[in-house]
């Protein structure tokens, strides 16, 4: 009987440990990485998001975010950035290449820090002397507080982006900035060297971004001749001839626009080009 007994026994510690084993509990601060496209490249960022439980946040006793300390900017392990393309980050470049963000929060400002630092384990183990750059930034409240640490991008836009921090009761952000102009036009000029010239980029290029209007004229005249169906190049000529101040060739081109955007239907271009003939 003894030996039944032991038998049960010993399969009822065997069962318990599988079931145990099996049990996967959720992270109390869980990881978010987040793919964001930036300029001609991408920004990877890898944070861990704390609750606030009734905790203090930001305040000289914070138990997980006191004031005037480095702080990891999350839980667990540092949080992780990295930029695929060049960026310049309080009038600094960084390099493509992966930095750790820690910050060093004030109850007006914090100071924002991208090291090169990889293996942090913890808040206590930053380096300044690892820092790429620094920046502080002005703290502002929040009108509902945010009870789980949330990191964001925002204000996109072609050449610059804000990375937000929220928490509690405050609001940070830091502005990032790209360039793309340079890289757009090394490119445009090599390619207007080859057999196959992308007339219609080059145009889009230096109406939009060179702001060279005689030259992006030049180039969508060379498209449209070689394209006399695109209803789209003859819209961007319209809208280059009107910002020259050529009225009468603008209200032309955008009468050519709504014939063949009509033979497309493509009733979108039909509006557009009717609303440049009447601001025209």
């Amino acid at each position: 009987m003894k030996k039944y007994v032991m038998i049960a026994f010993s399969a009822l510690v065997l069962f318990g440990t599988e079931i145990k084993a099996q049990v996967s509990m959720p992270a109390p601060s869980p990881t978010q990485t987040i793919m964001q496209d930036f300029g001609m490249g991408k920004i990877e960022l890898t944070y861990s998001r704390p609750s606030i439980k009734g905790r203090a946040v930001f305040e000289t006793n914070s138990p997980i975010a006191p004031l005037g300390k480095p702080w990891r900017t999350g839980a667990n392990a540092a949080t992780k950035i990295t930029f695929t393309d060049e960026v310049t980050i309080g009038g600094k470049t960084l390099a493509p290449g992966s930095y750790v963000i820690y910050t060093i929060p004030g109850s007006s400002e914090w100071e924002i820090a991208f090291s090169k630092g990889k293996s942090y384990p913890g808040q206590p183990d930053f380096k300044e002397s690892d820092d790429v750059v620094r920046v502080k930034a002005e703290t502002y409240p929040l009108p509902n507080p945010v009870e789980t640490f949330t990191m964001e991008f925002f204000d996109m836009k072609p050449e610059s982006c804000n990375l937000a921090l929220f928490w509690g009761n405050t609001f940070v952000m830091v502005p990032i900035m790209t360039d793309i102009k340079t890289k757009l036009g090394a490119q445009v000029e090599k390619a207007l060297q080859g057999d196959k010239k992308p007339y219609y980029d080059a145009a889009t290029y230096y109406y939009e971004w060179d702001k060279n209007l005689p030259k992006a004229l030049a180039n969508v005249n060379k498209a449209v001749e070689e394209n006399k169906n695109a209803f789209w190049m003859f819209m961007l000529k319209a809208r280059i001839e009107s910002e020259m101040g050529n009225k009468a060739a603008a209200k032309a081109t955008a009468a050519e626009v709504i014939k063949l955007a009509k033979a497309a239907n493509n009733d979108e271009y039909v509006k557009m080009a009717n609303e440049l003939i009447a601001k025209s």
